[in-house]
């Protein structure tokens, strides 16, 4: 075990020189990573999902209709198709929420059955990336990441190829700061494990 623990701060200490020698031979430029993650879809911002969404209209949009705007399961991207039995799960999640407590357009298609389905869309662009000193994070110090972009999700009801229902949400606006510190770099992982080490 000792043996073990240290073979490991070995391979950890020459990991932290490789490391040191990239930096110094490469520049700070291009070094820290970043991810973006976006959901395929026929709108390339909230406002313009949002912007289809609202030519729906409960009671007078037909599943022909729906194809035109974007909302098609069997021709568009992650559109998701609900069946009426997931349809309860999601109206009706818990047994103090009655069918009477639903909307009018919900309860008769949930009533309806095999004519009653649902179609879901989350399309979304999120783009996180690390900033800040570059040796910090490099070295697991200290990482900062900021995460922006934006998601728009919503349910669409139909019963007998006409919709019923729609409900939407989202987030026309993410932002968020991360700030994460690590007062031993990269032995911080082998510190929550000492404890369980017997050197002696």
């Amino acid at each position: 075990m000792k043996n073990n623990f240290i073979n490991r701060i070995i391979k950890i200490l020459f990991l932290v020189l490789y490391m040191f020698m990239l930096l110094m031979s490469t520049g700070c430029a291009g070094l820290l990573p970043s991810l973006e993650q976006t959901t395929k879809s026929p709108w390339r911002s909230f406002e313009e999902a949002k912007k289809s969404f609202d030519k729906i209209e409960s009671q007078r949009t037909t599943k022909e209709e729906l194809k035109k705007l974007g909302f098609d399961p069997f021709e568009v991207p992650n559109v998701e198709l609900i069946t009426y039995l997931e349809l309860i799960e999601r109206f009706m999640p818990n047994q103090s929420i009655r069918m009477e407590d639903l909307d009018e357009g919900v309860r008769s298609c949930l009533q309806a059955r095999d004519v009653c389905q649902g179609y879901e869309i989350g399309p979304q662009m999120i783009d996180s990336k690390r900033y800040g000193n570059v040796f910090l994070d490099l070295f697991n110090f200290r990482r900062k990441t900021i995460t922006t972009g934006w998601h728009f999700t919503a349910l669409i009801v139909l019963k007998d190829g006409l919709v019923v229902h729609k409900v939407w949400g989202g987030s026309p606006n993410v932002s968020k700061f991360e700030d994460k510190r690590n007062p031993l770099g990269p032995l911080q992982d082998i510190s929550k494990a000492l404890p369980q080490i017997k050197l002696f």
